[in-house]
């Protein structure tokens, strides 16, 4: 299940292009900086004005109907990311889903990685408003995998009988799920497979397909 998918990527301030076979399909993309999104950002003309476009938010209880504005609608209704991903497709879960009126939800979800550049007018406030005041224009999240920083990792038997740590990433040049092709997502699997293939010692482990997993595996999995 080894992968063709190749990248080549230099960093972010330099364009990337990356092709990808899986499946006997070839799939290309490009990755671009932030500069060069903003500027490939086409625009898709629509037979009515925003105004008659904009979602009736009155009785939402998300971070999205809590951040969108007429303004805001108005100036990325008609931005697309290079993928094709448009500002409705991000916020119609939300309009879909009014939310809870005691739990307040999100209410959009990003098709790509360049969703966050091309509509960062709506994805900023909701991501400030989300996670209690962090301001992705101003701060800068910091990442720390040192795994010899977690102590005391035994919890008391008499309370927790077990326990897990999901974790989960995505993949540079690839779209998220909201967007994501058949294609995109057999590839998916290709990077993922081809990455826990060179895990050695206690990390490595057998990867089960659910499509091609056996009843005897799945038995086996469960117990």
């Amino acid at each position: 299940m080894a992968s063709t998918f190749c990248r080549l990527l230099a960093g972010r301030a330099t364009t990337a292009l990356f092709a990808a076979a899986g499946t006997g399909v070839l799939t290309t993309g490009y990755l671009l900086n932030q500069q060069n999104v903003k500027a490939a950002v086409q625009e898709k003309r629509k037979l009515f004005p925003p105004s008659a476009d904009y979602p009736d938010l009155r009785k939402h209880n998300n971070c999205m109907a809590e951040c969108l504005t007429p303004a805001i609608y108005s100036r990325l209704r008609d931005k697309m990311t290079p993928n094709g991903y448009t500002l409705d497709q991000c916020i119609q879960t939300g309009v879909d889903n009014p939310g809870h009126p005691f739990i307040k939800t999100v209410g959009m979800v990003a098709g790509d990685e360049e969703s966050y550049e091309v509509f960062a007018d709506i994805f900023d406030p909701v991501i400030k408003v989300r996670h209690n005041g962090y301001d992705p224009r101003t701060m800068k999240h910091h990442t720390d995998l040192d795994a010899s920083k977690i102590t005391h990792g035994q919890f008391d038997e008499r309370y927790v009988l077990s326990s897990r740590v999901r974790t989960g990433r995505s993949i540079r040049g690839l779209s998220l799920p909201p967007a994501c092709t058949r294609a995109e997502r057999r590839e998916v699997e290709n990077v993922v497979v081809t990455a826990l293939s060179g895990l050695k010692g206690d990390l490595s482990g057998k990867y089960y397909s659910l499509t091609n997993m056996s009843e005897r595996d799945q038995q086996q999995l469960i117990d």
